[in-house]
């Protein structure tokens, strides 16, 4: 059988492109598992039953110790779910888990941790380093999955975590570790596993080079959450965001800072993605919302003169498509000529995001930039901008306005539609980016 790495479609025979999605050389031989269906009596088969008549039962989850993951999963772990975390090499998944199960163990839980790539006394080691020595940690170097079935028979642990996915494998299939057939067979029985037993599972797996789990796309799809690890490598400060919840929001995320003790939760988000230097041209700040949580961030512009024949954009932190309706946003509006000028454009700290709330800092660091003048110091900008130059309101621009004033910034542009907002001495409202090219002037 071949079947698609991306949507998970299965077909007899290659191609170079999916028959079902359409993606390119996507197609990859597999073992195709069969045997012998099973009998089933007519009369024991489940019938529907009416959604209003299921009882509700009050959920329970459990705390980690770390808010800022517990935040993230929704309010803590919800017994027999599977959770995901991918992340490039190195930048603290095993850290984290190894962490978790160091706090459980200290609420008397037990916590089964299954290594396939280290040896016991290298985790020792990396425990030491950790700090992380509770009694409740169970090890279990293995990559038989046979192994794991046979623990938790006789024991039921309160999480179980596999380090990693891509090592363990199956009896019911010929093919290597961590090829595709393997992780679609491993994964497929740790769901059923944690279903049963109602046994949470975290699942660290391993990344490709274009940063996805390295796999099929359906262990994203059959798992409960999905989580992953962002920033740089050598970058101490590492977010933990979201991107599949079945029991929570997929919109908060968490800050953690990389020292050498392990992972440190970072609760007063406000302060980190500014780096110190607002006050030099080409800076702006800026105040976005993830999830339930508002924090400013500041967005670095840097203008030069293109040497080659077609000027560079680049943008770190937005899609930079974006960048290029900013910039036919000034020139249309503005009379600005920016084709002559490379235009680089980054979010301080590696935030990532698509809130059209960083629209006006954005265009206010262009024209700092390319004016070459500071922008007035403790000035920030909350506003969507649209295709005509106009200043749009945003989605609870009251909270981000109130962020704002609490970090100590003296002025605050905004839309003149943000209706819930006052117009005072801190707040200054403006209708469109005409009114914002008189701070160079």
């Amino acid at each position: 059988m071949y079947f698609c790495n991306e949507c998970g479609a299965e077909t007899t025979k290659w191609s170079g492109k999916c028959p079902n999605c359409g993606a390119w050389n996507s197609l990859r031989e597999s073992v195709s598992v069969t045997g012998k269906k099973k009998k089933t009596n007519r009369l024991n088969k489940k019938t529907p039953q009416s959604l209003s008549a299921i009882e509700m039962k009050q959920q329970f989850r459990l705390q980690t110790g770390i808010s800022e993951l517990d935040g993230v999963l929704g309010g803590g772990i919800v017994p027999g779910m599977v959770t995901l975390i991918g992340g490039e090499p190195g930048i603290g998944k095993s850290t984290l888990m190894l962490q978790i199960a160091h706090l459980l163990g200290l609420q008397k839980l037990p916590v089964l941790y299954v290594s396939g790539e280290e040896s016991p006394q290298q985790i020792k080691y990396r425990a030491k380093r950790l700090n992380c020595s509770s009694e409740n940690i169970l090890l279990l170097c293995t990559t038989d999955i046979q192994d794991i079935d046979s623990y938790l028979e006789s024991a039921a642990p309160s999480l179980v975590i596999i380090d990693s996915i891509q090592s363990i494998s199956s009896t019911e299939t010929d093919s290597t570790p961590g090829s595709i057939s393997q992780l679609r067979v491993v994964t497929t029985h740790l769901i059923n596993l944690a279903k049963e037993t109602n046994i949470p599972f975290f699942l660290i797996g391993h990344v490709t080079k274009d940063g996805a789990v390295a796999g099929p796309k359906l262990i994203e799809h059959a798992v409960d959450t999905v989580l992953y690890f962002e920033g740089e490598q050598r970058n101490q400060l590492k977010i933990l965001r979201s991107y599949k919840n079945r029991f929570g929001s997929t919109n908060e995320i968490g800050i953690f800072d990389m020292q050498s003790d392990g992972l440190h939760e970072v609760h007063d988000i406000s302060q980190v993605f500014i780096a110190g230097n607002e006050n030099s041209p080409g800076s702006a700040i800026g105040c976005i919302l993830e999830g339930s949580r508002v924090f400013a961030t500041e967005v670095q512009a840097l203008l030069a003169n293109s040497y080659y024949g077609t000027p560079q954009r680049v943008a770190i932190g937005f899609d930079h498509k974006k960048l290029a309706i900013y910039l036919a946003v000034i020139e249309k509006n503005l009379a600005l000529n920016l084709r002559q000028s490379d235009v680089f454009i980054k979010l301080a700290g590696g935030i990532k995001t698509m809130e059209p709330s960083l629209d006006l800092a954005v265009i206010a660091a262009i024209l700092s930039g390319f004016n070459d003048i500071s922008l007035p110091p403790h000035t920030a900008f909350i506003g969507e901008v649209g295709l005509n130059g106009d200043i749009r309101p945003v989605s609870r621009g009251t909270q981000l306005v109130a962020e704002a004033i609490k970090l100590g910034y003296q002025k605050v542009y905004i839309s003149a539609r943000e209706k819930n907002v006052k117009t005072s001495p801190q707040i200054i409202k403006i209708k469109h980016l005409h009114e914002l090219r008189k701070l160079f002037t």
